[in-house]
């Protein structure tokens, strides 16, 4: 007979509370290459015995890639936590193995009673006993065993005092034998749940927009009119973008814009001849969402600007925007793709109090296996152009089933290709979409600005909803300019770089951000005369020798991005404290592994996967763009990862400022000034000691 009914759900020793796991295992929890996983569970047992917990980690062919002893949370809770790393991409899944742990059991025992005189023999022999099990144990090497032995030597010798007796238990050496293989009874493994690895782009990389027609724009004022700028005009602009560190250039919809209802300069109603119109509001007679707008050139023009980007390390990424102007091929050739209304017009899109009467939202639910089909070959099609990541246009307005269905799709035949999702909308449905497939999503930092509303923030992203919901921190967009940066100066243009950089591994800004540009059209958070309708070239070289330019100094914070792999990660923030209401500060840190810790052999492995020094910064902002603020700056040390020979005498550590060169000691408290027109902010590096 079992030992168990098929009623009981409860293995020997209970695992519950797995983390990360969404919708019980049902939706895989996200990673990109190499990212620092937490992992966490509740594990524990009757009675007073002491348990233990590991992590282990399961490659695409099932195989066991990393295994990682768990270390024990917050007092009284039974909390167990760990990290994994995943080093190759593709479907994952992850166990937590909870187990009775003797060897603690027995030591607490064994210390309370002999200190008490109670059954002193007993317990040096049970802890013998112990020991020499572990040494028959086959997997042992021979050093482990010489180890094992000599404990077992120590607790049997009764020459020697009780004390030093048990003394022996706490060999250094038997401590290490036992964390890298440890005994453990009754192990019970909860279930396995996915793991989604995809390659770095899908959760880091830092990500800037233009208009492809606005690079190499001319006006003509003796005719009035415009030259667009082609393929060939902006792929001179790459160099310039690839140089400020950027990862990825996006560019906005490229195809031929609709001639009906197009809309005039600041989304009036009224278009002139030399109007180029929404790039949004896709299709005309020269084509829909497969074609390219004439003016920008050809197919062949494009692979030359996407070959040109690789040449420079940068991707290219396109808008996806599921929505079609009046003049648009589809809306002919199927009417059932939108919403007829009672009076025989098709609905145009609204955002209300905005109207978009030159675009027509789709409707799925016509003819959802039609247009799905034909949405897939659009992506289709562009991913044999090159592109392998697409920005998506407002999808919080089309039904989640579809998204869920579209990139399971694409995904099983391009798994490289990644999907940003353009939604500023209710929590619900951000995170839903993330559910659904999403691999990165706009976010709420954009409105962010007090150091309490960034805070709270910070957490809600870094620890609550990353296994789903992976935000890209983007300072600003073509429909966004919002009051902070209009009325900030140029330092609010440097401290929303420095914290959307710094605190995330995806951000990214809309061209002009580098020039400061922050006049809005009155009573809105959009810019003035909005490159979304009219040609907007900039003289950004100009700028920059005349000292009128951010790029240098994006440069270095993408300078200090790629140098530092603590800034690649999102779940490893901690938020420190100030005595300054506008004083932000926090931390990131990530321990390196030597390659030859990047997986563990198969068994019980080692019991730890970050060895190593660490990388870790301290980043203090000041959120006031308008004067200099001072503040006690108080740290929490566990989350710097000090170790001894990192601190003098006095306990402090040196830091150096990796935006001006300065160095100080610090501790765990600390005396800022910060200056908005100076330096808003301190981009610290721990300096390691040998």
């Amino acid at each position: 007979m079992p030992l168990f009914s098929t009623e009981v759900k409860v293995g020997r020793i209970p695992v519950t509370g797995v983390q990360p796991v969404i919708q019980c295992g049902a939706v895989p929890a996200k990673a990109v290459i190499g990212e620092d996983i937490p992992v966490r569970a509740t594990v524990f047992r009757e009675g007073h015995d002491r348990v233990g917990a590991t992590t282990v980690l399961y490659g695409p062919d099932g195989a066991e890639v990393q295994r990682v002893r768990m270390g024990e949370g917050a007092p009284g809770l039974d909390e167990y936590l760990a990290t994994l790393r995943p080093a190759a991409t593709g479907p994952h899944t992850f166990t937590v193995e909870g187990w009775s742990d003797p060897v603690a059991t027995w030591h607490h025992a064994a210390t309370v009673k002999i200190q008490a005189g109670v059954d002193v023999e007993l317990m040096l022999a049970e802890g013998g006993a112990l020991f020499s099990r572990a040494a028959a144990d086959p997997g042992r090497s021979e050093s482990d065993r010489a180890v094992l032995a000599r404990a077992v030597r120590g607790l049997e010798d009764a020459t020697r005092d009780t004390a030093e007796r048990l003394s022996a238990a706490d060999d250094p050496d038997l401590a290490e034998v036992l964390a890298a293989r440890p005994i453990r009874d009754f192990v019970t493994a909860s279930p396995a749940y996915p793991l989604d690895v995809q390659r770095a782009l899908a959760g880091r990389g830092a990500w800037y927009e233009f208009f492809a027609r606005s690079e190499g724009a001319v006006y003509h004022p003796e005719s009035g009119t415009w030259t667009s700028g082609t393929f060939t005009t902006a792929a001179e602009r790459l160099p310039a973008v690839a140089e400020m560190g950027f990862d990825i250039i996006y560019l906005p919809p490229i195809h031929p814009i609709g001639r009906a209802h197009r809309k005039g300069p600041n989304n009036t109603l009224t278009a002139g001849p030399q109007d180029p119109g929404s790039p949004w509001a896709i299709g005309s007679a020269e084509g829909g969402h497969d074609a390219i707008h004439p003016e920008l050139g050809t197919a062949e023009d494009f692979a030359g600007f996407v070959t040109r980007a690789h040449e420079l390390d940068l991707e290219v990424a396109l808008d996806l925007a599921l929505q079609c102007a009046p003049d648009h091929p589809w809306v002919t050739e199927h009417p059932e793709w939108f919403t007829t209304q009672v009076d025989g017009t098709i609905a145009y899109a609204e955002n209300p109090p905005k109207k978009y009467q030159d675009i027509y939202p789709l409707n799925f639910d016509n003819d959802p296996r039609g247009l799905r089909r034909a949405v897939l070959k659009v992506v289709e099609l562009w991913i044999a152009r090159g592109v392998k990541i697409f920005r998506v246009d407002n999808p919080h307005t089309k039904p989640l089933w579809f998204w869920e269905w579209l990139i399971a799709k694409v995904h099983r035949r391009h798994p490289e290709v990644v999907f940003l999702a353009e939604a500023f909308t209710r929590p619900a449905m951000m995170h839903a979409l993330g559910r659904a497939g999403f691999q990165q999503s706009y976010s709420y930092f954009t409105w962010r600005n007090t150091r309490e509303e960034i805070a709270e923030y910070l957490h809600e992203v870094t620890a609550v909803t990353p296994a789903f919901y992976r935000p890209n921190f983007f300072v600003n967009t073509p429909d966004i300019l919002t009051e902070y940066l209009q009325f900030g100066g140029p330092a609010a243009f440097k401290i929303r770089a420095v914290l959307a950089s710094m605190s995330n591994p995806l951000w990214g800004m809309y061209a002009g951000y580098e020039l400061f540009e922050h006049v809005a059209r009155p009573g809105a958070e959009e810019y003035l005369d909005n490159e979304k309708y009219e040609f907007r070239p900039r003289d950004f070289a100009g700028a920059q020798a005349r000292g009128e330019s951010l790029a240098p100094f994006i440069t270095r914070l993408n300078q200090i991005r790629r140098a530092h792999p603590a800034l690649q990660d999102l779940q490893n923030l901690t938020l420190h404290t100030a005595d300054n209401e506008e004083i932000l500060v926090f931390s990131k840190s990530r321990r390196h592994l030597p390659d030859g810790q990047r997986t563990a052999p198969a068994g019980v492995g080692p019991s730890t996967s970050l060895p190593g020094d660490a990388d870790t910064l301290i980043v203090v902002v000041n959120c006031d763009p308008h004067a200099a603020r001072e503040a006690t700056v108080s740290l929490e040390a566990a989350a710097l990862d000090l170790r001894p020979q990192d601190l003098d005498a006095e306990g402090r550590f040196e830091v150096e400022d990796l935006i001006t060169g300065a160095r100080w000691r610090w501790g765990e408290r600390n005396y800022v000034r910060l200056d908005p027109h100076v330096e808003p902010a301190h981009v610290l590096r721990i300096v390691r000691g040998d």
